[in-house]
């Protein structure tokens, strides 16, 4: 592709495409189309009193917006950016358009109630790392780790002479060589597999702290991200004066 940025989404496109639903442009805009539905079912789960008659029903029609986006729908969003300046905001009109075509136009005013942006972003890019890793990089470096590991045994008896700094050195078997680079693949796992995305929750428990901040709810059940502690602790100890 003479288009491209970088060799991942040009040369290499055939074998990184998989990564495309997880690191493009498209897939933060889904993501954050994701997290606003999400965080207003959350809402109406409190529940917030102008959200309290939400049905079942309702929050199935919220997320088929989710469920149906496509290209189509994320080049809509870019083109209300151009008129908003703004790409949160463009996402939030969208799901607003979407509400009133589905016939939900009467909580369409509570998307992205108390929100600010980065409070969009903070949870949708977490969610992007940990869904690309977890769905593609992972299973990916799994099968690589076991291809190596099969390779070591089979190539064990092979002997071959080791270098250092591109001279001769001691003699070694290709089998042990290839049980280096399992071991070091199978430690880098486990760095890998632990690292769950976590998010703060933002500015708003000091607004809804008398209604009961619905961010615990949100981030494990709804998205699957758990609170950092300080936050939790902050959002259980602040009080309105």
């Amino acid at each position: 592709m003479l288009t491209a940025i970088s060799p991942i989404d040009g040369r290499y496109h055939g074998k990184t495409k998989a990564l495309s639903d997880y690191f493009s442009e498209y897939a933060l805009i889904k993501y954050r189309v994701y997290v606003e539905i999400q965080y207003l079912i959350a809402l109406s789960e409190i529940p917030l009193p102008q959200l309290a008659s939400m049905t079942e029903e309702d929050k199935e029609r919220l997320m088929q917006i989710h469920e149906t986006f496509d290209l189509k729908d994320a080049q809509h969003i870019k083109d209300i950016e151009r008129t908003t300046n703004h790409d949160v905001k463009a996402v939030e009109y969208f799901i607003k358009e979407k509400m009133v075509f589905q016939g939900i136009s009467h909580f369409k005013e509570f998307v992205h109630f108390g929100l600010t942006s980065q409070d969009i972003n903070n949870t949708a890019t977490p969610m992007m790392i940990r869904d690309g890793l977890y769905k593609v990089l992972i299973p990916e470096l799994m099968v690589l780790i076991q291809q190596i590991e099969q390779m070591a045994g089979q190539y064990k008896g092979i002997p071959m002479l080791a270098r250092t700094h591109g001279q001769p050195a001691s003699p070694t078997t290709l089998g042990k060589e290839f049980s280096v680079f399992h071991e070091r693949l199978e430690s880098e796992m486990v760095h890998l597999k632990p690292s769950s995305s976590r998010l703060n929750s933002g500015e708003l428990p000091v607004i809804l702290m008398r209604i009961r901040w619905p961010i615990q709810v949100l981030t494990g059940k709804s998205l699957g991200m758990p609170l950092w502690q300080s936050w939790a602790w902050s959002a259980q100890n602040i009080q309105l004066r």
